[in-house]
């Protein structure tokens, strides 16, 4: 379901409600992109980057958890600024929602039980893989000969509900974007990641399409980041393994 939020007063504003960026998001751990920490803020390089661009806009960042089914339908009600949370530009989301330019370019990876003894797409064959339904991930599964592609609904809790089915033995390997699955490799010990595939996917935010001019602010404010070197400075701080893609 998307809660009512206040409607705009005017056809001219920026935003559904004066001064707040309303984004549909999950409150699930996708450290380092975006979690909460112990005081229950939202943090992350996706959330403090909202920070630095609503700064420039003069707008506070206001997230809402919703299932990640729902992004895209919740953004068509009018009732959200924006999908700011893990996600790629695709042709069919494009179909329905205006993307800004990206803020980075992301890899996947597969994630195994430790002794496993899969380190390769070739190793796949006869396994159970699963991932984000309706999701550049899960798409690539089909590309895996042998493998079967076991998608699991956007909830609001889907990455723990997909670590969960593979600690379970309900599936045997889980295919996610690499850097949330380096840190969930990292905090199991049980848990390893297999291979990566540099797939480079952008991420970006999605707008409603009935309302370009916030998409055009918000790209503004995103050359500006990076312009200025703050984004690069929040990704070295986030992901410091990898080298900021859009330099």
């Amino acid at each position: 379901m998307c809660p009512p939020l206040p409607t705009a007063e005017s056809p001219a504003r920026l935003t559904i409600e004066s001064g707040v960026l309303h984004i549909a998001a999950s409150d699930f751990d996708a450290r380092p992109m975006s979690f909460l920490n112990a005081d229950g803020q939202r943090t992350g390089y996706e959330p403090e980057l909202a920070r630095l661009v609503c700064a420039h806009l003069g707008l506070t960042p206001l997230w809402h958890n919703l299932p990640m089914a729902e992004f895209y339908t919740c953004l068509g009600t009018g009732k959200y600024d924006a999908v700011w949370f893990n996600q790629a530009i695709t042709p069919d989301r494009q179909q329905v929602v205006d993307f800004t330019q990206p803020y980075g370019l992301f890899d996947e990876a597969v994630l195994v039980k430790k002794g496993s003894g899969i380190t390769s797409v070739e190793d796949l064959v006869g396994k159970r893989v699963g991932g984000l339904a309706d999701s550049t991930n899960i798409a690539l599964v089909e590309g895996f000969s042998g493998a079967t592609a076991v998608p699991y609904p956007g909830s609001d809790q889907v990455l723990p509900e997909m670590l969960a089915a593979l600690r379970a033995g309900e599936i045997d390997a889980l295919i996610d974007d690499e850097l949330v699955l380096v840190v969930a490799a990292e905090e199991d010990d049980a848990l390893e990641i297999a291979f990566s595939l540099p797939t480079r996917v952008p991420f970006a935010i999605a707008t409603a399409k009935t309302n370009p001019t916030l998409q055009a602010a918000i790209n503004a404010a995103l050359v500006a980041t990076q312009a200025d070197g703050t984004m690069a400075a929040l990704w070295a701080e986030w992901i410091p393994w990898k080298p900021f893609p859009l330099a």
